[in-house]
């Protein structure tokens, strides 16, 4: 055989090999990669998932568009330690985000990194004081970071927050400049809503059809217009989303951060506790044409979102991370598995200095749980405090069947491993925190 015959022969297997086979379908690919997180939203307000106020109307109807997951939990009940895991499949002893106010290990493996790398454009929009980058560290993951603090969400006394309206007009205009200026360019999108994070503010345009009046409503009252405002702006987000992507759908993932405590056993706000009402989350997946309509009762955590979202994009997730692969499940391939122990894990609030933050991450510890099926302890280590509770039986989390009993093998390796990853990391760098940062964390409830 001549040269140029072999040259030729060598062509035709070069092109056989990169060329679909005849009949065989190219694997699909989202018009973008969206993550829309709702803060503060506990699963049980939401129409969706059974609450007789249809608080969340446009929510609802996202997710009856994909896979809704009925025993989703958090990793942790705190911000930026639970988005920290949401981008790095990491848990919070492992990225280093333990607390409000301690930035994420540097040069970490993430969702948009890996994205980025593949040619996405990454971007995030927070409206959430806690998610500054100077407090978390958040801006190394994406191209464009934008924190949207242009409101006086809390009564007027400060200036450094969003509201949703606002959050939904800044992530709908950077993506109509991006499809003008890069339309072949798939967009990584996060976009983080502060409501309904207290004070809860009143919202009398929903208040009617939720059957609440504005004569002394009550903090719940004001909680539950408050998830009906975001809702409305969700549908905004989710309608711009459509129209600017089509006619490719988007890779949509809604959730929260964590629940909220709203009064229950006296307890209000989030973080220092592990009961249901802060560790559910709502959580849904939506890919049109890919993924189809369904309810998931398998137990997912938080951290299972980021190898979840690579491998339905058919990437390799990185070794090491701790989420459980849901895209088969997703797909409808195979069932859910639910055989699992989750290991969840509750610190202080906020870090107010670097001489307190030396120490914070080992000393910031309060409790660590483990969730199997519908057992669940708790392990409260300031007074070395055992709680046991039967899910099933006990929803509400209110007899304690720990009574002579002790901590199972589970909750000893759960607590070990927190502890050994506690040791391990690094003291965070930075300086103190400025008085308005300071202020403004006490105000959310994040120190003491």
């Amino acid at each position: 055989m001549d040269t140029s015959s072999v040259r030729a022969c060598t062509l035709v297997l070069l092109l056989t090999a990169f060329l679909p086979q005849a009949g065989a379908e190219p694997p699909a690919q989202p018009s973008a990669v969206v993550l829309v997180v709702v803060d503060t939203l506990r699963a049980d307000r939401l129409s969706a998932y059974g609450y007789p106020r249809p608080t969340s109307p446009d929510i609802d109807a996202l997710l009856a568009r994909g896979a809704r997951f009925t025993q989703a939990r958090t990793s942790e009940p705190l911000t930026a330690p639970a988005m920290a895991t949401m981008l790095t499949g990491l848990e919070p002893h492992q990225h280093g985000t333990t607390r409000n106010g301690l930035r994420i290990e540097t040069g970490l493996a993430s969702l948009p990194r890996l994205l980025a790398e593949r040619g996405f454009r990454t971007a995030a929009f927070v409206g959430s004081w806690v998610l500054r980058d100077h407090l978390c560290g958040f801006a190394e993951h994406f191209q464009v970071y934008q924190e949207v603090l242009t409101r006086k969400r809390w009564f007027g006394m400060f200036n450094r927050e969003a509201d949703a309206h606002d959050l939904t007009d800044a992530a709908l205009q950077w993506l109509r400049e991006h499809r003008r200026d890069a339309p072949e360019q798939p967009p990584l999108l996060w976009v983080h809503y502060i409501e309904p994070h207290a004070p809860y503010r009143f919202h009398d345009e929903c208040a009617t059809r939720l059957g609440i009046t504005s004569t002394a409503p009550s903090r719940a009252d004001r909680y539950d217009t408050e998830v009906a405002a975001v809702d409305a702006e969700v549908g905004r987000l989710v309608d711009g989303l459509v129209d600017l992507l089509a006619p490719r759908p988007p890779l949509i993932v809604f959730l929260s951060d964590h629940g909220e405590n709203l009064g229950e056993r006296g307890a209000w706000g989030h973080g220092r506790l592990l009961y249901e009402q802060t560790l559910r989350i709502p959580l849904g997946v939506v890919w049109e044409g890919v993924i189809q309509p369904s309810t998931v009762d398998g137990p997912a955590l938080i951290a299972d979102l980021p190898t979840t979202v690579l491998r339905l994009l058919g990437v390799e997730p990185p070794p090491g991370w701790a989420g459980r692969d849901w895209s088969a499940v997703l797909r409808g391939e195979t069932a859910p598995v639910f055989d699992r122990t989750m290991c969840v894990q509750a610190h202080r609030g906020a870090v107010q200095s670097r001489h307190e933050s030396d120490r914070a991450r080992s000393r910031g510890l309060l409790r660590v749980g483990v969730v199997t099926g519908a057992r669940k302890e708790i392990h409260g280590l300031r007074r070395q405090q055992l709680e046991l509770y039967d899910l099933d039986a006990d929803p509400g989390e209110l007899a304690n069947l720990a009574s002579g009993s002790t901590p199972s093998a589970a909750l000893a390796a759960c607590l070990a491993e927190i502890i050994g990853g506690l040791e391990r990391l690094a003291a965070p760098p930075g300086d103190e925190l400025d008085p308005e940062s300071l202020e403004q964390l006490r105000a959310l409830g994040y120190l003491d």
